[in-house]
């Protein structure tokens, strides 16, 4: 498969204890060698990793791969962004994952930003076109979306906003995908938008970050991966078909990349990327 005109990435979240640091860096050091486009590093409800999600850029930048940010706008002050921005700036990132965020637990008001397309615009505001942004995308609709008509006509805010492409949530299923894509388009937006892909390692896990975010498990999959058990490497091996499948489908049809969610793990997004011939 061509893989040259297509954008590949991989997530990060930032660690919270020094041996979750130096995991980390074995890992980036073993996705590092397939030459991604650029790792993003995850932000907190309320900015509440703030400080790690810096350190961690930096340090991924000094390894010298591309770091993007994400900046989530919940619970924040126009001031308290700006100071982020014009930390960012100071240190050379150019590249942002903008996104209105979870309200931290306790938290009774939203802040000075409501939305998504109202950090795209303070950012866009404040420091011109320094940054390229990604925003976020929801194939089978944000969870708390009033309606899907509602939720297409936000993601366009966001994009005419200034977004520069977008990542998706998670998914399984292909179709939703393209009909997101092609709703979008037929409002006039234009910008790549890269699907994000979850590899699966392990059930629980997934089936409880699926119902928190609105991302689908098919009910055969849901099953197969019930049946499994506690038989660990039957239901990765499981997992990794499937997702490879889902992969190949996306990329043959047409998506312009991937974004992998790695868990701060590499082995599942590497087996992944081999059986891709990426």
């Amino acid at each position: 498969m061509d893989a040259s005109q297509k954008s590949f990435s991989f997530e990060f979240f930032p660690p919270k204890t020094p041996e979750g640091a130096e995991k980390l860096r074995v890992v980036r050091d073993k996705l590092a060698l397939v030459n991604p486009k650029y790792f993003s590093v995850t932000f907190g409800a309320g900015g509440s990793t703030q400080q790690g999600t810096l350190e961690t850029v930096l340090e991924i930048k000094r390894a010298g791969q591309e770091a993007a940010p994400h900046l989530s706008c919940i619970g924040s002050t126009r001031e308290n962004i700006r100071a982020i921005l014009n930390n960012y700036q100071s240190h050379g990132i150019n590249h942002l994952v903008a996104l209105r965020g979870d309200m931290p637990s306790g938290m009774q008001s939203a802040g000075e930003f409501r939305y998504a397309n109202e950090l795209v615009e303070f950012i866009r505001a404040e420091t011109g076109q320094h940054f390229y942004i990604e925003v976020a995308a929801y194939p089978e609709f944000h969870p708390q979306a009033h309606n899907p008509d509602w939720d297409l006509k936000n993601f366009k805010r966001k994009v005419d906003a200034g977004a520069n492409s977008a990542i998706t949530q998670y998914f399984f299923n292909p179709d939703a995908y393209f009909r997101f894509v092609n709703d979008v388009q037929a409002l006039g937006v234009d910008i790549p938008i890269i699907p994000g892909i979850m590899p699966m390692t392990n059930y629980k896990q997934l089936a409880r970050f699926s119902d928190l975010c609105g991302a689908e498990i098919p009910r055969w999959i849901r099953k197969r991966l019930e049946g499994f058990g506690d038989d660990i490497p039957s239901l990765r091996a499981f997992g990794e078909e499937v997702v490879t499948e889902l992969c190949e489908t996306l990329l043959e049809s047409g998506a312009p990349g991937l974004h992998f969610y790695t868990m701060n793990q590499a082995d599942a997004t590497l087996a992944l990327w081999n059986n891709l011939d990426l």
